[in-house]
């Protein structure tokens, strides 16, 4: 390996990355290995279990998740990178701030992470002007970015190379930065020094199981994303069992909850970038405003966003779902119900069945 012209240290190059990535954003950079075998055996028997739900691409690609080599041939090592999100003027209670929100049914809560701009979007670009630092320096070298676009086992890799370690909820978290925070990888054809993996530090708790709404966490580390609202809202395509619908509460896009309820979220960090600040109309929104949205309008105030990903139609169902939870909860006195029945009156005919049936579930709520 050389940089400019003469040999390099890999420890070195490790150090000299860390550096460029800290100038783009990122606030921590490790290094995997690419022997994932030990986590192969868990993966399939998530899949098995049908836990993915309707995320077929999960079962596609199986365990070439695992196998980092069969994904990019001649990958030697993973650099993944972390880049933590919270918007810049988040206020030191904002785990308390964001559950609030939960008592007030006729506002609709979208996940911190998705208010600002795509993710996909702010990492892949980042990561992809790290690569091209690193190949000024040492040459041309094989590798990929990725940034949840294809299959990774990115909680692991990033488990693996010191990021921190794997909650009980399933995501990664670290003593430094809790885990309000996006992972992002870049496959390479280095060898490069693995960095040293973190212990768990969860402990007995188990606030994240227990806070769950839908009691999607089964286990530790075990997730049925088909009660999960965070797949309901986003990644689930058809109708919501009606049996969940009530438990959404008024969640439209995700949901926090286990984040919000864990003590190590109070070290999360705030981004220094602008793109995750908060777009108008994603914090403390009222539902009637946000099912008023016309495909036109969605399409303006999510462009560049990753709500735009679920469409209109899917965005309305989430709506009105939350529009029949907030219509159960509040009393029959309170004049806020008036407005809600009628937003939901405005869309009984709509022409898809997919937004008419969960808008006639909320009018008989």
């Amino acid at each position: 390996m050389t940089w400019q012209g003469s040999q390099i240290d890999p420890l070195s190059l490790v150090a000299q990355i860390r550096a460029w990535a800290s100038d783009l954003g990122f606030s921590q950079i490790g290094v995997a290995g690419i022997d994932l075998g030990s986590a192969e055996a868990g993966l399939q028997a998530w899949l098995d279990n049908g836990f993915h739900g309707q995320m077929d691409y999960m079962a596609a690609h199986g365990l070439k998740r695992a196998r980092p080599a069969e994904l990019v041939p001649g990958t030697v090592s993973v650099i993944t990178a972390r880049m933590d999100y919270l918007p810049r003027a988040t206020p030191d209670a904002w785990q308390a701030i964001e559950f609030s929100r939960l008592a007030r049914p006729n506002e609709g809560i979208v996940s911190l992470y998705a208010r600002g701009r795509d993710y996909h979007k702010v990492l892949r670009g980042r990561l992809q002007k790290l690569q091209a630092r690193i190949a000024e320096a040492i040459g041309p070298f094989g590798h990929r970015v990725f940034t949840d676009s294809a299959p990774v086992l990115e909680a692991e890799l990033a488990a693996r190379s010191g990021q921190g370690w794997r909650g009980k909820h399933t995501l990664v978290l670290s003593r430094e930065a809790g885990s309000a925070f996006f992972l992002g990888e870049i496959y390479v054809d280095l060898a490069l020094p693995p960095t040293e993996a973190v212990s768990s530090h969860c402990g007995s708790c188990q606030a994240c199981m227990d806070v769950c709404p839908t009691q999607a966490i089964l286990a530790p580390q075990r997730l049925d994303a088909r009660r999960c609202i965070s797949y309901l809202t986003i990644e689930h395509q058809g109708p919501i069992d009606e049996a969940l619908r009530p438990l959404l509460g008024n969640r439209i896009y995700g949901c926090d909850d286990c984040q919000l309820v864990c003590p190590w979220n109070k070290y999360a960090q705030r981004s220094a970038l602008p793109d995750f600040d908060a777009r108008e109309g994603l914090a403390g929104e009222e539902l009637t405003q946000l099912f008023r949205w016309s495909e036109e309008e969605f399409l303006r105030r999510t462009e560049g966003g990753p709500i735009r990903r679920i469409g209109h139609v899917r965005w309305l169902r989430n709506i009105a779902v939350a529009l029949g939870n907030a219509l159960a909860v509040l009393p029959a006195s309170d004049p806020r119900r008036e407005s809600l029945r009628a937003a939901l009156t405005e869309r009984a005919e709509h022409p898809e069945p997919l937004v008419r049936e969960h808008v006639r579930w909320a009018l008989e709520r």
